[in-house]
């Protein structure tokens, strides 16, 4: 089920957020009751359209509850809770801080593997499969045609973090499955993020209330991203879609160019759109997730892109692999290493494709250069910096949307080598209508550009302002008749 779909939008969040309001007002001291009514909610979003995997995702449920449960039977400490400053000073507790004992090594090694494989066989094997075939030159293994689950990579990665902070003593383990399998599950941010903690959540789940504010302020942030979804990234998604489906000799430079911005600046809006919708929804429930973009295409390195794109993922990989390994604790060397190891884990995570691994790997190649005194370069020039990001950002998109190196080579070379090809059999004017170029100019100067020109006690009057509440009416009517009247509405990231 999609967030900018009529089914959601006009029966499922409504029935949902109601029966649930009053839930919570009729059983005011417990959540229990609010809680099995969230589950099974979530369980019949996933089922929509999932309606014999979603057995996998409850089994996946079971499996990290109960491994939680057996790690904390072990006995190990557990560490005091921290107030956000504390953890961002702190940092997250090493595994290697608490005197593990082998059953809770244990019961993390089975959750993890098991976790791993079967990310693993329902996203990889036919990767892996096609791969083997390839280097032996026959096809000695039949590639498998599986069914992939919708956002078996989040909700996955969500179970390891759970059973990983309660081995590290960062969380305690939930003895009732309801919580566990509310956190690994709800709706919200089930299908594409943002990549929850328990630890960040646990206390809301066992004990929050729903206020008018908190559900006008999710609302709205809820409508800010349904707009950004519908009414910019869908149409530039269009206009993406139809020009790099052509090949790229029928195209000229200039339409590979609007192809490529088109692509950056759809990729951007849906998924941020959708995780606006999904902080915005979890508002509206009782819960507060955290930031997961802030304004990444106004970043001056590549590094910098990465603190503020898909936060939630980025933090991840950093507390549970990047760290562990060693983060920059053991030489420069180890560091550029685990940089890199890093980086092509995050390529593989987004598909099982050649193309992506090779985007992960152009991306640590960006930040490990930037760490050996390109970044002191791009320090002394905002404007050059931002220039640069954006590029290498934009090319790598290229790389990340096409189906094959070749072909995504070729469209770079098509673009950065215009004397080729000029004459084309479609013109870029074909693409340049008043419609895309206006949602051009709204994109460029909605990623970040009238929010940092805006001067902060405008925007401070404007939140909350009965002048900002009819724009929002206004946004909610014309995505809902966007909605009925369009077929194109996909969401990028529900394929990984």
């Amino acid at each position: 089920m999609l967030f900018s779909s009529s089914v959601f939008l006009l029966l499922f969040l409504p029935v949902v957020y109601l029966i649930n309001a009053l839930l919570s007002r009729v059983f005011r001291s417990s959540t229990t009751v609010s809680n099995c009514f969230l589950l099974i909610a979530s369980l019949v979003f996933y089922a929509w359209g999932e309606p014999v995997l979603v057995l996998l995702m409850i089994g996946s449920i079971l499996l990290n509850w109960f491994c939680g449960v057996m790690i904390s039977r072990a006995q190990a400490p557990v560490a005091p809770a921290l107030t956000g400053d504390q953890k961002a000073v702190q940092g997250p507790v090493s595994s290697g801080s608490l005197s593990g004992n082998p059953l809770r090594t244990l019961w993390l090694a089975v959750a993890v593997i098991c976790d791993l494989a079967i990310l693993g066989y329902f996203k990889y094997a036919g990767f892996f499969a096609r791969t083997l075939n390839g280097l032996i030159g026959r096809e000695a293994i039949t590639v498998p045609e599986i069914a992939l689950p919708i956002g078996i990579s989040f909700f996955t990665f969500q179970a390891i973090s759970y059973v990983a902070d309660v081995y590290r003593g960062t969380t305690e383990a939930s003895r009732n499955p309801i919580n566990t399998a509310l956190y690994i599950s709800f709706f919200p941010q089930l299908i594409a993020g943002p990549i929850v903690k328990y630890r960040d959540i646990n206390r809301q789940i066992e004990s929050r209330q729903i206020h008018w504010e908190r559900t006008a302020e999710g609302f709205r942030r809820f409508i800010y991203g349904l707009a950004k979804k519908v009414l910019i990234a869908n149409v530039l998604g269009l206009c993406a879609d139809t020009i790099l489906t052509y090949h790229v000799t029928r195209i000229d430079p200039v339409a590979a160019w609007i192809g490529a911005l088109a692509y950056a600046f759809q990729i951007y809006y849906d998924f941020s759109g959708y995780s606006d919708m999904a902080i915005g929804l979890g508002k509206m429930f009782g819960f507060d997730y955290l930031e997961n973009f802030r304004y990444p295409y106004l970043s001056k390195s590549v590094s910098e892109f990465w603190r503020q794109w898909h936060i939630s993922l980025g933090t991840w990989f950093r507390e549970y692999v990047y760290i562990p390994l060693g983060g920059n604790r053991k030489g420069k060397i180890r560091t550029y290493v685990n940089l890199a190891i890093v980086f092509l884990l995050t390529g593989l995570w987004h598909g099982a494709n050649v193309t992506f691994l090779l985007w992960g790997a152009y991306h640590g190649f960006f930040v490990i250069i930037e760490r050996l005194g390109l970044k002191k370069l791009l320090d002394k020039s905002r404007i050059l910096g931002g220039v640069y990001c954006f590029l290498a950002v934009m090319l790598g998109w290229v790389l990340f949307r096409m189906n094959s190196v070749d072909e995504a080579i070729t469209y770079i070379a098509h673009m950065i080598r215009p004397w080729h090809n000029w004459i084309a059999q479609i013109p870029a004017a074909e693409y340049l209508t008043a419609k895309t170029v206006a949602v051009f100019i709204a994109a460029v100067l909605g990623a970040g550009i009238i929010q940092r020109v805006v001067p902060a006690k405008w925007r401070e009057k404007w939140l909350g302002s009965v002048p900002e509440a009819v724009w929002c009416a206004a946004l909610l009517v014309l995505c809902i008749a966007y909605i009925a009247g369009e077929s194109y509405n996909p969401f990028i990231y529900f394929q990984f």
